[in-house]
Order: C-alpha cells, then structure tokens, then sequence
C-alpha cells in the first residue's frame, strides 16, 4: 500500500477525503478508516471493514463525482476519541463520523454517517 499523508487533526480527515475521492483514489479514502471500521452507506445499509470501504468507493468513484469541501462543525474531543461533523453541500441533511487517535497520534475514521436525513412522517 502507497504512503499516505496521515490526518494529525481530526479535521484533516475531511479535506483528505476530498483530495483522494477527486483523484479517484478509493484505497487513498479507505487508508482514512480503521481496519474494522463501520460506514453507514449505501443508505439503509452498512458497509464493514476497510477493505469492503475501500471495493464500494471503487464503484463509485467509477463514475468520476467531484466532491465539493465542506466547513467542518467545530469537533468534540476526549481524550482518544473525537466526534466531527460537516453541514453537507449537497443537501444531504449532515455528516458525522467518530475517529479515533492512533499510536502514532494521526487519527482515522471509526464510524462514519455520511448521509443523516430529516425522518418523515
């Protein structure tokens, strides 16, 4: 596997999944999760691990989307853990994912909701 710049911040995370998704990177966006890493897409759905993270961003990185930046929330921290969070520009109501701090003190994704929605009634 290629060296990867490493997010020091959890913040950092954000901008490298812009940067490795706009150059069709999909092992570069899943280096950013842990190995047993839980993303909550396809809507509905779960996928699990960083290996499976890394087969659904091949298909759809396939078709070429740009990703657009977006502002991180301010980020909660404690101690290893922390919570960080974007108002997304595409409508998608918000984003959260839980990164963890690693041994080496770069941080990588635990879970991750890339989509929540308002509920309907």
């Amino acid at each position: 596997m290629p060296e990867y710049e490493k997010a020091m911040r959890p913040e950092d995370i954000t901008r490298l999944f812009v940067e490795r998704s706009n150059a069709g990177d999909a092992a570069g966006v899943a280096a950013l999760y842990e190995e047993d890493a839980v993303m909550a897409y396809p809507p509905g759905d779960r996928t699990v691990g960083r290996e499976a993270i890394r087969s659904l961003w091949e298909k759809v990185l396939a078709d070429r989307p740009h990703f657009e930046r977006e502002q991180p929330l301010p980020t909660l921290i404690r101690g290893d853990i922390a919570l960080t969070s974007t108002p997304p520009k595409d409508g998608a109501g918000a984003r959260a994912q839980v990164v963890r701090r690693q041994p080496d003190g770069s941080w990588l994704r635990l879970l991750d909701q890339p989509e929540f929605t308002p509920p309907t009634r």
